[in-house]
């Protein structure tokens, strides 16, 4: 009898390991943080509302890298206003930035997809990031509209 309770034990704790290594697996894929990283530029899928049109794109460089863009959004002057805020989560993205000449952005949205944007082969066509964007003068509300970006790793 102490012999099948001894082999009964190992199964039970075989099962628990078996389910523990599937229940992490699960998370990893249905999009967790793990293997996260989408450094690069996101600009507007389509055509920019009017209100937008000053406004050029969002940069993510998290590692300071040489061949992306500084942080911060870029608007089409060349300007580039950097994050004064800034939260990058796979569900949760949310920004402000400093201004220029009055003129801020902040934006609160999520990713569509995760992984690790530069070595995913993303296309330019392909919408992986969606959200409110809102413009701001001297901080007061201007502008608001829903967008959808797409990606861009650099050269």
């Amino acid at each position: 009898m102490l012999a099948g309770s001894h082999i009964f034990t190992k199964l039970l704790i075989l099962a628990v390991l078996a389910f523990a290594i599937g229940a992490v697996a699960v998370a990893q894929s249905q999009g967790g943080d793990e293997g996260f990283d989408p450094d690069g530029s996101f600009w507007i899928y389509g055509k920019p509302p009017n209100e937008f049109e000053d406004f050029s794109g969002i940069n993510l460089n998290a590692k300071h890298l040489r061949r992306l863009p500084a942080p911060g959004v870029d608007l089409t002057n060349g300007k580039n206003l950097r994050f004064k805020s800034l939260l990058v989560a796979r569900n949760k993205f949310t920004f402000a930035t400093v201004a220029i000449r009055g003129i801020s952005y902040s934006f609160s949205g999520h990713f569509l997809k995760g992984g690790v944007f530069a070595a995913a082969n993303l296309d330019q066509e392909t919408p992986v990031l969606e959200g409110t964007l809102t413009k701001l003068k001297n901080g007061r509300k201007v502008a608001e509209a829903k967008l959808r970006f797409t990606y861009f790793g650099g050269t």
